[in-house]
């Protein structure tokens, strides 16, 4: 197939993510990733899982009771054998959480940074992901939780710690 075409089948990859999760359609969410998916979210603090089944179980606990909308916005691909690919979009999510206290609204922005791999079936998955975010959930949540908030720390790695009192 043209690079083109490749290129479309990863676009189309990426709008079945954004939808899918949004719609909390786990099990069809499922099938955009390899079995042996690995991700990385960027938030503090970050977050590493190992397996596609501890991604989606750990994005379904965090967000599987909030409204969401997650755009994806573009990309940059770059088929680099024919069946490996990477790409980086630049994304948008906001997730409101409603509650019996009232309602929490998050916005965030970022990069996704991934991997692709063109599996058995000729279908292109998401082999990894990594999210990084330019404004993040932290510095909302600094913002909205009730309480003086503390002037976040970084660790020796540089990330950033939440405290609160």
């Amino acid at each position: 197939m043209h690079t083109l075409g490749e290129i479309e089948q990863i676009k189309q990859l990426k709008a079945r993510y954004l939808r899918l999760v949004d719609e909390k359609r786990w099990d069809e969410w499922a099938d955009v990733f390899t079995e042996d998916f690995h991700g990385r979210l960027g938030d503090v603090p970050e977050v590493e899982l190992n397996s596609r089944d501890e991604f989606i179980a750990f994005i379904r606990r965090a967000i599987g009771a909030a409204v969401t909308v997650h755009h994806g916005h573009m990309p940059e691909i770059e088929v680099v054998g024919p069946e490996k690919a990477r790409g980086i979009w630049a994304m948008y999510d906001y997730v409101k959480f409603v509650g019996p206290e009232g309602d929490l609204e998050l916005d965030g922005y970022g990069h996704y940074h991934e991997e692709y791999r063109k599996c058995e079936d000729g279908r292109w998955r998401i082999s990894s992901l990594r999210l990084t975010r330019i404004i993040g959930m932290v510095e909302q949540l600094e913002r909205k939780l009730p309480g003086p908030a503390i002037p976040a720390s970084r660790d020796a790695s540089g990330r950033q710690e939440l405290a609160r009192s």
